[in-house]
């Protein structure tokens, strides 16, 4: 009897992908951009905003200063002194503040006035690299889009989706594994999900939707010894295994 063929790995690898969204897709539903915004503009400055920063800090930020500052053409004139003390919470307030001032001229002088919609013109923008453009690109213009942050890097490279840790290439290495229609809404939870349950220290791994299919055995292991050490059972873990 002859054994049965395996598929490529490339074609393996793609199958689990698949898996793995349709488990978090269940367990996160609404994959929104959690940054507040009325307009791609202010989606833009948000996101320049929420480098080094979390999304709850620039929130409580962004309703005043849009209110102060409402058009491209506004934050271009803005006086660089009162832009910093409104921005400050979120950190690095001086070189954001630098960059929203230069992007919002550039949109003003190049771009009538209208943030492009394209990848290419999005990036000679000061302030605004890849994952500000694909933010913006995906949320604005509904072109498919990966954003590669910090908790995506984080996640993909415990599922062994990559071997890299540039972002660049892990946008790359992730176009190849998920379906172009759901590269926007696939890496929002894939970071929502390193935001919330697969953090950097002690990841919630008895709480993960997606623990069987994980090979990150260290890091699982940890978790099952702390949970039996106090005493708790993977209650969770019986919904999946």
């Amino acid at each position: 009897m002859s054994k049965k063929r395996q598929p490529p790995i490339a074609v393996r690898e793609g199958i689990l992908a698949r898996e793995v969204m349709q488990r978090l897709e269940e367990a996160i539903p609404n994959a929104d951009v959690a940054l507040h915004h009325k307009s791609p503009f202010q989606l833009l400055i948000a996101t320049i905003l929420s480098a080094q920063c979390t999304d709850v800090r620039v929130n409580q930020v962004t309703p005043a200063l849009f209110k102060r500052y409402s058009t491209p053409e506004d934050f271009a004139s803005a006086d660089q002194d009162i832009l910093e003390a409104m921005i400050r919470p979120t950190g690095f307030y001086k070189n954001k503040a630098k960059n929203i001032i230069n992007c919002a001229k550039e949109i003003v002088l190049r771009f009538g006035g209208r943030v492009p919609g394209r990848m290419d013109a999005l990036v000679t923008l000061p302030g605004v690299g890849r994952k500000t453009a694909n933010v913006v690109m995906g949320n604005v213009f509904g072109v498919p889009s990966i954003v590669v942050d910090t908790h995506v890097r984080r996640v993909v490279r415990r599922l062994k989706w990559t071997q890299s840790s540039d972002p660049d290439q892990i946008e790359v290495d992730l176009s190849h594994l998920l379906p172009q229609e759901k590269w926007t809404s696939g890496s929002h939870r894939l970071l929502l999900h390193g935001r919330h349950l697969c953090v950097a220290r002690d990841p919630r791994c008895l709480k993960c939707p997606i623990f069987d299919f994980c090979p990150a055995e260290a890091e699982k292991n940890r978790a099952h010894l702390k949970d039996a050490s106090v005493g708790r059972s993977p209650i969770f873990l019986q919904r999946f295994i």
